[in-house]
């Protein structure tokens, strides 16, 4: 794909961005040779804001590692082994690692990103497709996923959490802001959030969840441990816990809300040692069977 000048031109770039494109590479070039060299010469915003404008392509390039200030690739990167970047790191479409991955600013995949280790973002970490990491995943700012999420151990995140598709956590979930599920959450571990948690559909945990406000779940609740929040508990089905299900002081704990009245019994069960304080609605099951 060949950008000239005037296609350049009619994007509207800023004038320094502009003028150092046609000193550097006159009436136009290969898009993704303008990319690299962009990066090369230290003009990452460039070469993301290009990226924006013109979108992915279908070139694959296949490598066996990547140590770099920075990355800006308007395709497919296939990589055998790790990536280590200090930087940005852009991909139009799939960027798979057969290592761990790091990027030291944010990371920005259009398309599906699978790292068979660990993954490491210290900026913000959006992904358009599917997300999955054969080890955890640890994010300083705020991760965007517009497919299905897996990892196979813990997922931190520094900001807010927001994702379109189901989501499993092989072991704990941290997120020091609100987490927004579209579909259904599941945990090996603990789910602990600092501000709201909300799934369209089901919230299952091996141990406990905590919301550092209101608790909601389209479905039903289930932990192995506690289920509490600082604010309302609120379940479309039932409430399970292993242990206390507690909500804020003054807030109420809500099963049922999407069950008709009658159906309580079978498909809105609250299941405790202890029944809740504040319990709204829902039936009352008493402890859970083993």
């Amino acid at each position: 794909m060949v950008l000239t000048r005037s296609f350049v031109r009619a994007k509207r770039p800023c004038t320094d961005g502009f003028r150092w494109f046609v000193r550097q590479f006159g009436e136009g070039g290969n898009y993704q040779e303008l990319l690299d060299t962009m990066v090369a010469a230290g003009r990452v915003g460039d070469a993301c804001w290009l990226l924006e404008q013109f979108g992915p392509t279908d070139e694959v390039r296949v490598v066996d590692a990547i140590e770099a200030d920075a990355i800006v690739f308007a395709g497919t990167l296939e990589v055998r082994g790790g990536v280590d970047v200090d930087g940005v790191v852009r991909v139009g479409r799939v960027l798979h690692a057969g290592g761990g991955l790091r990027a030291g600013g944010d990371l920005n995949v259009g398309a599906d990103l699978r790292v068979e280790g660990s993954m490491r973002a210290e900026g913000h970490l959006k992904v358009g497709g599917d997300l999955r990491a054969g080890w955890g995943v640890d994010c300083a700012g705020e991760l965007r996923c517009d497919g299905e999420l897996r990892t196979g151990w813990d997922l931190c995140c520094g900001g807010g959490l927001c994702i379109a598709g189901n989501a499993s956590i092989g072991l704990d979930l941290q997120a020091d802001e609100s987490v927004r599920c579209a579909k259904g959450l599941q945990a090996g571990g603990d789910i602990q959030v600092a501000h709201s948690l909300c799934a369209a559909q089901g919230i299952v945990a091996g141990g406990s969840i905590q919301a550092g406000m209101h608790l909601e779940a389209g479905w039903g609740i289930k932990a192995g441990g506690v289920i509490g929040a600082e604010g309302a508990i609120r379940a479309g089905e039932s409430l399970a816990a292993g242990e206390s299900i507690c909500a804020g002081i003054g807030y109420g704990v809500f099963a049922g809300l999407d069950v008709q009245m009658e159906a309580w019994e079978s498909s809105a069960r609250v299941s405790a040692p202890q029944r809740p304080d504040g319990l709204m609605s829902g039936w009352w099951a008493g402890p859970a069977a083993c």
